[in-house]
Formats: C-alpha cells, structure tokens, sequence
C-alpha cells in the first residue's frame, strides 16, 4: 500500500527553493532519505508531518492531504532533529504530556509513557530533569515520545545524533525492528554507512531535488562507478607502490615517505578491496591505516551532481 505521495511537490523561501518538483511513492518499511546539510531533507519532513505547506504540489498520507488535516496526527510519530525542551521537566513528565496531548486518558497516557520510555532504555532516568541530560539521553526521550501513542507513520529526522557507538546500535536494530513489524519509518540523515545498516531503500536529495533511489546496492553501483581515492599506511610504501602499479583499475599511486602513506586512484574499487589483503600477506607488507575521503555521502553527491 503506497502510505506517502508527492506530487509536483514545491516549497520556496522566497527566491529560495527548498523543495524542487518532487514526485514519489512510500510504502511500508524503513525507507531513508539522505543527504548533506541543506538538502531539503528537514522542509521534506515538516511538509509531510503538517508543518510547512508547500508552494504547490501535494503530499497525501494514507491518500488524504497532509495539509491542515489535524486527524492524520494521530497515526504520525515524529522526532524532530531540533530540540527546545522545557529543563525543568523530566523525562517522564515530557512523554506522559505529549501523549496527554494524543487525548489518552492520565493512566493510559501513563502506561504508554512508562512503555516508551522503558523501549529506548531510559528507565532508569526517567524522573530526572531534562536539563541535565545529555545529547544522546535527549535524542532517546525525544524518540520515546515519537512512538509513544503506537503510530502507524514514524518521521525521524537525524535520529542517531549525539549518541554513543552502543546507542546508535541500539537504535538501528530498534528502528529496523520497528520497519519489520509493518509500520512505515522514514529515516533523514547524512551519514550514508547509519542508514545502510536500518534499511535497503534510499532516496538520495539534494538541493531539493531527487539525485538517486532505489535499493543500496543500486545507489552503491552508482557509487563505484567514478574513482575512487584511497590512502593506505603501511611499513613498506616503496615496495606496495611497485606493486599496486601493476594493476590497470589503478589509475595513479603517490607514496608519502615521511608518513609511510600511500595514495591511489583506482575505478574499481570493489576488486580493489578485494585485492588488498592478499596482496600484502603476499608480500609481507604491514598494512596498519585504509582510509577514503571519497567514501564519505558528501563526495558521493558532488559526483552524482556533476
């Protein structure tokens, strides 16, 4: 079932667009929309979620305009990236009013808080204010309230901001698990490795307009189809710069002998990596840094802009 529609979808800040013509369907499942800061992933959301309403187009939810229709809040969840809690207030005195505001009852908006929180593992600091939280135990009860009323439609904008390695683990398999028992989740971030752990479909924007979608891996055909820069430290750059010379993908080799680093170019860069590991065993070369600067979502969009 298609849950998220856009037609002809256009939102200007005066001579600024934000939003270029789009036109997309979203069904059930985790999809993720990416890209760099300034994208127009953030308009996306606050158009889809009532926020802002666009210069033309539609967006329909479920089949019915998104638009001044207060009757779709109940079945949409969202995390906003932003936050402007009130400190003095807990974390459990923030969910039990947000989901109040749902129009539960107090025991029920109570049950349903208690449960939210206890899902992204704040229970034990639930009755502390919110102003002595940190960035990651803001993000958790910020999402706590996004699921907290069982919607049907979650919005998570930048949801893994501020938490630790544990955290954004958690929350992936959290977000996946949610995808996996049928609700829609759309995803909004720019760090492309965080959204190809929750889902295979993506929507690459850009400057307010769609650059890529489809599954990872056809976004990552795309990816290593241009060039790829790659810098590798090692204890014998000398000899891995002959070696590497003698494939033809690799398109140019520069070794750095002070920082016993070596630098290539290759268009292949899955045999590349493939390749590498034994190469060195190969050869007894010590391999102890690989690093890309290419392999980063900012990179991939000058790319596939050009």
């Amino acid at each position: 079932m298609c849950i998220i529609k856009l037609e002809n979808l256009t939102k200007c800040y005066g001579q600024v667009i934000g939003i270029n013509n789009l036109s997309l369907s979203i069904e059930s499942g985790v999809t993720g929309f990416l890209g760099p800061n300034g994208a127009g992933k953030s308009t996306l959301l606050k158009i889809l979620t009532g926020q802002l309403k666009p210069t033309q187009g539609v967006a329909t939810l479920w089949g019915e305009p998104v638009w001044n229709n207060y009757k779709l809040n109940s079945k949409i969840g969202y995390c906003p990236e932003h936050e402007d809690f009130y400190p003095h207030l807990t974390g459990y005195d923030f969910v039990f009013y947000m989901v109040r505001m749902h129009g539960f009852s107090k025991s029920e908006a109570k049950n349903r808080a208690l449960k939210a929180i206890e899902t992204v593992d704040m229970s034990e600091a639930r009755n502390k204010r919110i102003g002595a939280y940190s960035k990651g135990m803001r993000q958790r009860i910020k999402l706590a309230q996004a699921i907290a009323h069982e919607p049907e439609l979650l919005f998570l904008d930048e949801p893994l901001a501020g938490m630790d390695p544990l955290g954004r683990r958690e929350m992936i398999q959290l977000i996946k698990r949610w995808g996996s028992n049928g609700k829609a989740v759309v995803v909004s971030s720019h760090i492309l490795h965080e959204v190809e752990e929750m889902t295979n479909s993506i929507l690459l924007i850009n400057h307010g307009n769609i650059i890529a979608e489809g599954d990872i891996y056809e976004i990552r055909r795309l990816i290593d189809n241009h060039p790829l820069h790659v810098t590798i430290g090692c204890d014998n750059p000398n000899l891995l710069t002959s070696k590497l010379l003698e494939y033809d993908d690799v398109l140019s080799v520069q070794f750095d002998r002070d920082r016993s680093e070596v630098c290539i170019q290759t268009n292949q860069p899955d045999d590349f990596h493939r390749r590498l590991p034994k190469l060195a065993l190969d050869n007894k070369i010590s391999i102890f840094s690989l690093q890309s600067p290419d392999e980063n979502l900012q990179s991939v969009f000058e790319y596939l802009v050009q």
